[in-house]
Parts: C-alpha cells; sequence; structure tokens
C-alpha cells in the first residue's frame, strides 16, 4: 500500500501536462477506492482551473446552474483552514438541496471530504474525494486516509502553481464542437453577443461552453484560453 501510494506521489510529481494531472486523479481515485478525486482551483481575481473524475456532463451542468456561487462545499472550505467533511456543511437551503440532488442525479456519491488550500496572492483551492456509502464506512476510511489525501492536495496544488508560472507549454485536451465553435467565434474578435448571435444560442448558453471550454484548457482568463486554443491548434482562424 504505501510503495503504491509513492508511484502515485512520484507520477503527480512528475506531471508536465494537464493530462498528468488529470491522469493522477483517476489513479488515485482507483487506488483509494472511491468514486471521484478533484483539484478545483481559484486565483485571486476568481479565474478557475480543475482536474478530476467527475463526468463532463456534471460540470457543464454545475457552471449553467451557476452552482459555484452557492456551493455549500466552496463556501464552507472558503471559511475554513481545516478538512471538511460534506455532513457538516450547511445544506438546509431550497438551492443547496437541489444541486445535492443534482450531483447525486449525476453520479456523484453521497460523502464528500474537502481539503481547502491556500497559496500566495489570494490563490485558493479545494481537493476532494467524494463516494457512496454509509456514514460509519465514511469515518473510518477519513481516518485511515486522512493524512494521505492531506499530502496528495498540497502536491497537487505546487504543480498547480508550476503550470501557472509556465503554463503556455501544457498539451490542450480535446473540447466537444460546441466548445470548439465557441472559442472560434472569439478568437475571431466577435464579443459575446455577437457569438451568441453566430451560434444561435443565448448568451447564457455561450458562456457555458467558454466556461467549460477554459476549464479544460487550464486558462486563468477567457484571452488566455484563445490564445492557449490558438498556439496548440486545437482552434484555427
Amino acid at each position: 500500500m504505501k510503495a503504491r501510494l509513492e508511484t502515485l506521489l512520484s507520477s503527480l510529481q512528475d506531471a508536465t501536462t494537464l493530462e498528468g494531472l488529470q491522469a493522477s486523479t483517476e489513479a488515485l481515485r482507483d487506488h483509494f477506492g472511491v468514486r471521484h478525486i478533484v483539484y478545483h482551483w481559484v486565483n485571486s481575481v476568481g479565474e478557475r482551473f480543475g482536474a478530476g473524475t467527475y463526468a463532463p456532463e456534471w460540470v457543464d451542468n454545475y457552471l449553467e446552474k451557476n452552482y459555484l456561487s452557492m456551493d455549500p462545499v466552496l463556501l464552507g472550505c472558503f471559511q475554513r483552514f481545516t478538512p471538511v467533511n460534506w455532513k457538516e456543511l450547511d445544506w438546509s437551503s431550497k438551492a443547496a438541496k437541489a444541486m445535492l440532488r443534482d450531483a447525486l442525479d449525476f453520479g456523484l456519491g453521497n460523502q464528500g471530504y474537502s481539503i481547502p488550500i491556500r497559496g500566495p496572492q489570494g490563490q485558493f483551492a479545494v481537493f476532494t474525494t467524494n463516494t457512496e456509502c454509509d456514514d460509519a464506512q465514511w469515518e473510518t476510511f477519513i481516518g485511515g486516509s486522512g493524512r494521505d489525501l492531506m499530502v496528495f492536495a498540497h502536491e497537487f496544488n505546487k504543480k498547480a502553481l508550476e503550470f501557472e508560472q509556465g503554463g503556455e507549454g501544457l498539451a490542450a485536451p480535446t473540447l466537444s464542437p460546441r466548445e470548439l465553435a465557441a472559442m472560434s467565434c472569439l478568437a475571431k474578435g466577435m464579443n459575446r453577443a455577437q457569438a451568441a448571435v453566430e451560434l444561435g444560442i443565448s448568451e447564457h448558453t455561450l458562456r457555458v461552453y467558454i466556461e467549460a471550454a477554459r476549464h479544460k484548457l487550464g486558462a486563468l482568463n477567457t484571452t488566455h484560453a484563445v490564445a492557449r486554443a490558438l498556439s496548440s491548434g486545437v482552434i484555427i482562424v
């Protein structure tokens, strides 16, 4: 067990691309036998980066319904410095209950454990483990694996900061046809209103595609996402 964890840690430390970071989340998920491992980073101006095993459909739904603004997990982590068991959070509001039902429908488990991390210049990150089990099983898992999860959380954050500093060399993942179309419109100099008209969709829907593309590209903002997509050949204009 210890040797396997050391191998996984070395693989994470050696990662040089977003795909490598993504592969580490998948390897950790399989090692711990949980449903999901996710690393979510927010910089000082609210721009996001992430890697993890949530289904793309859940990520798109999360963005479309603007759960980011009320997610009890992120809000709870932002207010704390110690790991957060999701059962300890306030899920009593109508919006929170709706989000939780949605999450379960999209394949998330009923248990979660998130580790908040704070870095330089206001950088904030959350490393999350999620699965389906009863409370007693979850307490046993956290008791036995919590320290290892903490180590990996900080190693993910260290790697993310490296990527931020030298991210232009990272390989870009594949975008969906709609994401490609949205990014191509922006690359041609269209504003969001013009791009929405060009694609025959609402500006709200366009924003969903742009945010999803930016998330996949690991970009710091929309301009950075367009630049990365162009430089890597993901889009051509």
